[in-house]
Protein backbone atom coordinates (compact mmCIF):
# COMPACT_ATOMS: atom_id res chain seq x y z
CA UNK A 1 0.00 0.00 0.00
CA UNK A 2 1.49 3.77 -1.24
CA UNK A 3 1.73 6.63 0.59
CA UNK A 4 -1.63 7.61 -1.07
CA UNK A 5 -3.58 4.60 -0.51
CA UNK A 6 -2.46 4.52 3.26
CA UNK A 7 -3.68 8.24 3.76
CA UNK A 8 -7.74 7.08 2.21
CA UNK A 9 -7.32 3.61 4.37
CA UNK A 10 -6.98 6.04 6.92
CA UNK A 11 -9.49 8.31 6.21
CA UNK A 12 -12.14 6.10 5.31
CA UNK A 13 -11.69 3.93 8.78
CA UNK A 14 -12.02 7.79 10.68
CA UNK A 15 -15.60 8.19 8.53
CA UNK A 16 -16.62 4.30 9.35
CA UNK A 17 -16.06 5.58 13.09
CA UNK A 18 -17.66 8.74 13.56
CA UNK A 19 -20.79 8.43 11.31
CA UNK A 20 -21.18 4.66 12.61
CA UNK A 21 -20.90 3.41 8.65
CA UNK A 22 -22.97 -0.27 8.01
CA UNK A 23 -21.79 -0.41 4.72
CA UNK A 24 -18.66 -2.23 4.16
CA UNK A 25 -18.64 -1.25 0.19
CA UNK A 26 -19.07 2.32 1.02
CA UNK A 27 -16.34 2.55 3.09
CA UNK A 28 -14.27 0.39 0.34
CA UNK A 29 -15.25 3.29 -1.70
CA UNK A 30 -14.04 6.46 0.29
CA UNK A 31 -11.05 4.66 0.55
CA UNK A 32 -10.55 4.28 -2.72
CA UNK A 33 -11.48 7.19 -4.89
CA UNK A 34 -9.10 10.67 -4.66
CA UNK A 35 -10.86 13.37 -3.27
CA UNK A 36 -8.30 15.76 -4.46
CA UNK A 37 -8.76 14.85 -8.15
CA UNK A 38 -12.89 16.40 -7.59
CA UNK A 39 -11.50 19.68 -6.04
CA UNK A 40 -8.81 21.16 -8.36
CA UNK A 41 -5.39 22.33 -7.16
CA UNK A 42 -4.29 23.09 -3.97
CA UNK A 43 -4.16 24.79 -1.32
CA UNK A 44 -7.68 24.07 -0.69
CA UNK A 45 -10.18 26.63 1.30
CA UNK A 46 -11.71 24.99 4.13
CA UNK A 47 -14.98 26.07 5.55
CA UNK A 48 -14.26 26.75 9.10
CA UNK A 49 -16.76 28.89 11.88
CA UNK A 50 -14.57 32.21 12.87
CA UNK A 51 -14.57 33.35 16.20
CA UNK A 52 -17.82 35.62 15.78
CA UNK A 53 -19.96 32.43 14.68
CA UNK A 54 -19.22 33.76 10.83
CA UNK A 55 -18.50 31.29 8.60
CA UNK A 56 -15.65 31.85 6.03
CA UNK A 57 -12.68 30.35 4.99
CA UNK A 58 -8.86 29.44 5.86
CA UNK A 59 -6.60 28.18 2.94
CA UNK A 60 -5.10 25.02 3.67
CA UNK A 61 -1.45 25.63 4.32
CA UNK A 62 -0.20 23.75 1.10
CA UNK A 63 -1.17 21.31 -1.52
CA UNK A 64 -0.95 18.09 0.11
CA UNK A 65 -4.09 15.66 0.26
CA UNK A 66 -3.55 15.11 3.72
CA UNK A 67 -4.79 18.72 4.33
CA UNK A 68 -8.33 16.83 3.14
CA UNK A 69 -8.60 13.74 4.28
CA UNK A 70 -9.97 14.66 7.16
CA UNK A 71 -13.77 15.67 7.71
CA UNK A 72 -13.84 19.20 6.83
CA UNK A 73 -15.96 20.75 3.43
CA UNK A 74 -13.72 22.08 0.86
CA UNK A 75 -14.90 24.85 -1.20
CA UNK A 76 -15.32 24.31 -4.83
CA UNK A 77 -16.03 28.13 -5.28
CA UNK A 78 -15.93 29.79 -2.62
CA UNK A 79 -17.42 32.86 -4.24
CA UNK A 80 -20.43 31.28 -4.80
CA UNK A 81 -20.57 29.33 -1.48
CA UNK A 82 -20.60 26.02 -3.45
CA UNK A 83 -19.00 23.33 -1.76
CA UNK A 84 -17.87 19.57 -1.80
CA UNK A 85 -19.75 18.50 1.58
CA UNK A 86 -18.67 17.52 5.11
CA UNK A 87 -17.78 13.84 4.70
CA UNK A 88 -19.07 12.50 7.59
CA UNK A 89 -22.75 13.63 6.68
CA UNK A 90 -22.72 12.62 3.15
CA UNK A 91 -21.47 8.93 4.29
CA UNK A 92 -24.21 8.56 6.71
CA UNK A 93 -26.70 9.72 4.48
CA UNK A 94 -25.40 7.16 1.67
CA UNK A 95 -25.30 4.90 4.14
CA UNK A 96 -28.96 4.60 4.06
CA UNK A 97 -30.04 4.21 0.55
CA UNK A 98 -28.80 0.24 1.06
CA UNK A 99 -26.91 0.29 -2.15
CA UNK A 100 -25.26 -2.56 -3.68
CA UNK A 101 -23.11 -3.95 -6.82
CA UNK A 102 -25.41 -3.56 -10.11
CA UNK A 103 -27.91 -1.35 -8.96
CA UNK A 104 -29.70 1.75 -10.80
CA UNK A 105 -29.06 4.99 -8.73
CA UNK A 106 -29.76 8.78 -9.52
CA UNK A 107 -27.80 11.66 -8.20
CA UNK A 108 -29.13 15.46 -7.85
CA UNK A 109 -26.54 18.11 -7.42
CA UNK A 110 -23.78 16.17 -8.08
CA UNK A 111 -21.23 19.08 -7.58
CA UNK A 112 -17.79 18.40 -9.55
CA UNK A 113 -18.47 14.64 -9.17
CA UNK A 114 -16.42 13.47 -5.99
CA UNK A 115 -19.84 11.73 -4.39
CA UNK A 116 -20.94 10.44 -7.22
CA UNK A 117 -17.56 8.41 -8.08
CA UNK A 118 -18.28 7.21 -3.98
CA UNK A 119 -21.59 6.06 -5.48
CA UNK A 120 -20.28 4.80 -8.93
CA UNK A 121 -17.48 2.81 -6.54
CA UNK A 122 -20.56 0.94 -4.78
CA UNK A 123 -22.32 0.39 -7.84
CA UNK A 124 -19.59 -1.08 -9.72
CA UNK A 125 -19.40 -1.27 -13.59
CA UNK A 126 -22.70 -3.53 -13.81
CA UNK A 127 -24.49 -0.60 -12.45
CA UNK A 128 -25.64 2.74 -13.79
CA UNK A 129 -25.74 6.39 -12.34
CA UNK A 130 -27.43 8.97 -13.53
CA UNK A 131 -26.05 12.26 -12.32
CA UNK A 132 -27.73 15.66 -12.32
CA UNK A 133 -25.78 19.06 -12.08
CA UNK A 134 -28.09 22.17 -13.42
CA UNK A 135 -24.98 24.40 -13.08
CA UNK A 136 -23.71 23.94 -16.72
CA UNK A 137 -20.26 24.51 -15.59
CA UNK A 138 -20.17 22.53 -12.24
CA UNK A 139 -21.56 19.69 -15.12
CA UNK A 140 -18.75 19.76 -17.18
CA UNK A 141 -16.33 19.40 -14.09
CA UNK A 142 -18.41 16.41 -13.34
CA UNK A 143 -17.78 14.88 -16.52
CA UNK A 144 -13.88 15.25 -16.78
CA UNK A 145 -13.60 14.07 -13.17
CA UNK A 146 -15.77 11.06 -13.72
CA UNK A 147 -14.50 10.16 -17.31
CA UNK A 148 -13.27 6.79 -15.99
CA UNK A 149 -16.60 5.53 -14.86
CA UNK A 150 -18.60 4.05 -17.64
CA UNK A 151 -21.34 3.62 -15.80
CA UNK A 152 -22.12 7.42 -15.13
CA UNK A 153 -24.01 10.02 -17.25
CA UNK A 154 -23.86 13.34 -16.21
CA UNK A 155 -26.96 15.38 -17.32
CA UNK A 156 -26.89 19.40 -17.45
CA UNK A 157 -30.44 19.98 -16.91
CA UNK A 158 -32.82 20.02 -14.12
CA UNK A 159 -33.56 16.57 -11.43
CA UNK A 160 -36.75 17.53 -12.06
CA UNK A 161 -37.22 16.53 -15.28
CA UNK A 162 -35.74 13.11 -14.47
CA UNK A 163 -37.05 10.51 -16.53
CA UNK A 164 -35.54 6.81 -14.96
CA UNK A 165 -38.25 3.74 -15.38
CA UNK A 166 -37.31 2.22 -12.41
CA UNK A 167 -34.39 3.41 -9.95
CA UNK A 168 -33.06 1.46 -6.75
CA UNK A 169 -31.85 4.54 -5.34
CA UNK A 170 -31.58 8.31 -5.38
CA UNK A 171 -29.58 10.66 -3.51
CA UNK A 172 -30.17 14.43 -3.31
CA UNK A 173 -27.79 16.84 -2.85
CA UNK A 174 -30.23 20.32 -2.87
CA UNK A 175 -32.78 21.35 -0.88
CA UNK A 176 -36.66 20.98 -1.87
CA UNK A 177 -39.98 21.72 -0.29
CA UNK A 178 -41.70 18.89 -1.42
CA UNK A 179 -40.36 15.67 -3.46
CA UNK A 180 -41.53 15.63 -7.13
CA UNK A 181 -43.57 13.37 -7.29
CA UNK A 182 -41.88 11.80 -10.41
CA UNK A 183 -38.83 11.04 -8.15
CA UNK A 184 -41.10 9.22 -5.79
CA UNK A 185 -42.87 7.29 -8.51
CA UNK A 186 -39.66 6.13 -10.53
CA UNK A 187 -38.48 4.20 -7.10
CA UNK A 188 -39.29 0.21 -7.42
CA UNK A 189 -40.04 -1.32 -5.04
CA UNK A 190 -37.88 -1.39 -1.81
CA UNK A 191 -36.12 1.43 -3.36
CA UNK A 192 -35.09 4.26 -1.54
CA UNK A 193 -34.40 8.06 -1.72
CA UNK A 194 -32.61 10.06 0.60
CA UNK A 195 -33.22 13.72 0.08
CA UNK A 196 -33.23 17.38 2.07
CA UNK A 197 -36.65 19.31 2.90
CA UNK A 198 -35.57 23.27 3.49
CA UNK A 199 -37.27 26.02 4.31
CA UNK A 200 -35.60 28.92 2.85
CA UNK A 201 -36.30 32.53 4.80
CA UNK A 202 -35.54 34.40 1.56
CA UNK A 203 -35.26 34.31 -2.63
CA UNK A 204 -32.26 32.66 -2.65
CA UNK A 205 -33.91 29.54 -1.57
CA UNK A 206 -31.01 28.51 0.60
CA UNK A 207 -32.02 26.89 3.41
CA UNK A 208 -32.61 24.46 6.57
CA UNK A 209 -34.38 21.70 7.45
CA UNK A 210 -33.96 18.00 7.59
CA UNK A 211 -32.79 14.89 5.75
CA UNK A 212 -35.35 12.14 5.20
CA UNK A 213 -35.54 8.66 3.67
CA UNK A 214 -38.40 7.65 2.16
CA UNK A 215 -38.74 3.76 1.50
CA UNK A 216 -41.19 2.45 -0.88
CA UNK A 217 -42.71 -0.29 0.83
CA UNK A 218 -45.72 -2.63 -0.85
CA UNK A 219 -48.33 -0.12 1.19
CA UNK A 220 -47.08 2.98 0.65
CA UNK A 221 -43.97 5.13 1.56
CA UNK A 222 -42.34 5.05 4.80
CA UNK A 223 -41.03 8.28 5.87
CA UNK A 224 -37.48 8.25 8.24
CA UNK A 225 -36.06 11.73 9.84
CA UNK A 226 -32.07 11.29 9.72
CA UNK A 227 -30.49 14.83 10.69
CA UNK A 228 -30.70 18.32 10.66
CA UNK A 229 -29.73 19.72 6.74
CA UNK A 230 -28.13 22.79 5.01
CA UNK A 231 -28.72 22.92 1.53
CA UNK A 232 -28.90 25.29 -1.56
CA UNK A 233 -31.60 24.99 -3.13
CA UNK A 234 -33.60 22.56 -6.17
CA UNK A 235 -34.18 24.14 -8.90
CA UNK A 236 -37.82 23.72 -9.98
CA UNK A 237 -38.03 21.87 -6.99
CA UNK A 238 -39.52 24.86 -4.60
CA UNK A 239 -42.55 26.35 -3.92
CA UNK A 240 -43.68 29.84 -1.75
CA UNK A 241 -46.56 28.15 -0.33
CA UNK A 242 -44.72 24.94 0.71
CA UNK A 243 -41.81 27.09 1.95
CA UNK A 244 -43.88 29.04 4.49
CA UNK A 245 -45.53 26.36 6.00
CA UNK A 246 -42.28 24.78 6.41
CA UNK A 247 -40.94 27.97 8.18
CA UNK A 248 -43.83 27.88 10.43
CA UNK A 249 -42.57 24.84 11.74
CA UNK A 250 -40.89 23.86 15.21
CA UNK A 251 -37.46 22.39 15.26
CA UNK A 252 -39.61 19.38 17.14
CA UNK A 253 -42.18 19.24 14.37
CA UNK A 254 -39.49 18.16 11.51
CA UNK A 255 -38.92 15.05 13.26
CA UNK A 256 -42.94 14.22 13.49
CA UNK A 257 -43.37 12.57 9.07
CA UNK A 258 -43.74 9.31 8.91
CA UNK A 259 -45.35 8.22 5.48
CA UNK A 260 -46.64 9.49 2.07
CA UNK A 261 -50.51 10.08 1.58
CA UNK A 262 -51.65 9.76 -2.01
CA UNK A 263 -55.27 9.04 -1.60
CA UNK A 264 -57.73 12.37 -2.49
CA UNK A 265 -58.12 14.16 1.16
CA UNK A 266 -58.63 17.51 2.58
CA UNK A 267 -56.16 18.58 4.74
CA UNK A 268 -56.39 17.75 8.45
CA UNK A 269 -53.65 17.52 11.89
CA UNK A 270 -52.64 14.75 10.34
CA UNK A 271 -50.52 16.12 7.26
CA UNK A 272 -47.35 17.43 8.03
CA UNK A 273 -46.90 19.46 4.38
CA UNK A 274 -50.35 18.64 2.38
CA UNK A 275 -50.34 19.64 -1.73
CA UNK A 276 -53.20 18.89 -4.39
CA UNK A 277 -50.73 15.91 -5.66
CA UNK A 278 -50.65 14.24 -1.98
CA UNK A 279 -48.65 15.20 1.51
CA UNK A 280 -46.18 14.10 4.14
CA UNK A 281 -48.54 12.52 7.11
CA UNK A 282 -47.84 11.94 10.54
CA UNK A 283 -49.01 8.91 10.94
CA UNK A 284 -47.63 5.40 9.72
CA UNK A 285 -48.85 4.01 6.00
CA UNK A 286 -50.34 0.75 7.64
CA UNK A 287 -53.04 3.71 9.06
CA UNK A 288 -53.84 4.96 5.46
CA UNK A 289 -53.88 1.48 3.74
CA UNK A 290 -56.30 -0.08 6.98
Amino acid sequence: MNIADTRRYAYAQELQHIAHLESPALVAAFATVPREQFLGPGPWNLLVVRDDGKLGYEPTATSNPDDIYQDVVVAIDPIRGLHNGQPQYLARWMDRLGLNIGMEVVHVGCGTGYYTAILAEIVGPTGHIVAFEVDPDLAERARANLNAYSQVDVVSTSATDLVVDGADAIFVNCGVTMPPLRWLLSLRQNARIVLPITASPDDSGVGTGAMFRFVRERSGFSVDHLSPAAFFPCIGARDSASNAKLLAKADSEWLAPKSVRMDAHAEDSTCWLHSDQYCLSTVAINVHAA
